[in-house]
């Protein structure tokens, strides 16, 4: 089988990295607008129409106006910003977040992708959840850290001016707009508390759950949430469970990459465990997710093109 793609949006930092991983692939043609009917509507519209498969790497409006323009029942819509996350009728694309994702993202004619931020946190929480190890109404707090190419173009730009803040802490009233992405596909009762960071670095992340499990009724064992990891990734391409030996966990550990890491670091004597999950936020948490999608969608091989 062979697909036409047509990203719109193309010449944003998600859209370039996900034409890298599609360049060179026999099974795919890419349909492109040069610079001079990039904003023409005519343009666009024939384009989105045209496509077997289209990825929307736009602002949250363009990205609902985009999906207006389409006017057949044919074309299947990758979105990567976060206008379709929460939103009926569409799948949400994470292939790991349950067993029957997978199937469910290559049958859906609407898949919302990720966030980045959500996607460490779903990785670590979703299959304790799941498997009762989490109860769904527990206080759950989530601390992150991303590279400054997660801010897009205007803070890229602005961390390329001399002097730099090394780490600057923000969403500081507690209302990211990630937060309703994460308790939703969480299945959590309550909003998770959020605190996002920026460190001057332009690639990478590091999300961090940390869970006291002797304040938890049933209290969960070490050994049983990292069997529930250990289960739920079983067989990935994409993510795998991690050592707990490693003295220290670096923002770049998979900057570059499409892989996605999850460890668990406990202390058996005060009862406190830390989830920790490292990703790109380029990568898995951003383009390497729209093409693991795609590959799924197409009915290709899901690794086809990813950065492993």
């Amino acid at each position: 089988m062979t697909a036409t793609i047509f990203i719109d949006g193309a010449a944003g930092t998600t859209g370039l990295e996900i034409r890298e991983r599609l360049a060179g692939r026999p099974e795919i043609t890419l349909v492109t607008l040069d610079d001079s009917r990039r904003k023409d509507p005519v343009a666009r519209r024939e384009a989105l129409n045209d496509a077997d498969f289209v990825i929307l790497c736009l602002p949250d409006d363009a990205a609902r106006e985009a999906v207006s323009l389409i006017e057949n029942d044919r074309t299947r819509v990758i979105d990567a910003s976060t206008a379709h996350r929460t939103a009926e009728g569409w799948v949400y694309g994470m292939a790991e977040l349950e067993p029957a994702q997978p199937a469910l993202i290559a049958e859906a004619a609407r898949v919302a992708n990720p966030g980045c931020y959500p996607t460490g946190l779903l990785a670590l929480v979703r299959p304790l959840v799941r498997a009762g190890l989490i109860p769904h109404d527990w206080p759950v707090s989530v601390n992150a850290v991303s590279g400054f190419s997660g801010g897009g173009r205007s803070m890229i730009e602005e961390y390329q001016q001399p002097n730099p803040p090394a780490f600057r802490a923000y969403a500081m009233a507690l209302g990211h707009k990630h937060v309703a992405e994460m308790q939703r596909h969480a299945r959590l009762a309550h909003p998770p508390i959020f605190t996002p960071a920026v460190a001057n670095t332009y690639r990478g992340m590091v999300v961090e759950v940390p869970l006291p499990l002797h304040a938890m009724t049933p209290r969960p064992t070490l050994p049983a949430i990292e069997s529930a990891l250990q289960d739920a990734y079983r067989g990935s391409p994409v993510v795998r469970v991690g050592s707990a030996e490693a003295p220290t966990v670096s923002i770049e550990e998979n900057a570059g990459s499409d892989r996605l890491t999850v460890r668990v670091f406990g202390n058996a004597v005060t009862g406190q465990l830390r989830l920790v999950a490292t990703l790109d936020n380029l990568g898995k948490g951003a383009a390497g997710a729209a093409v693991q999608n795609l590959n799924i969608m197409a009915g290709f091989d899901p690794a086809a093109g990813l950065v492993l």
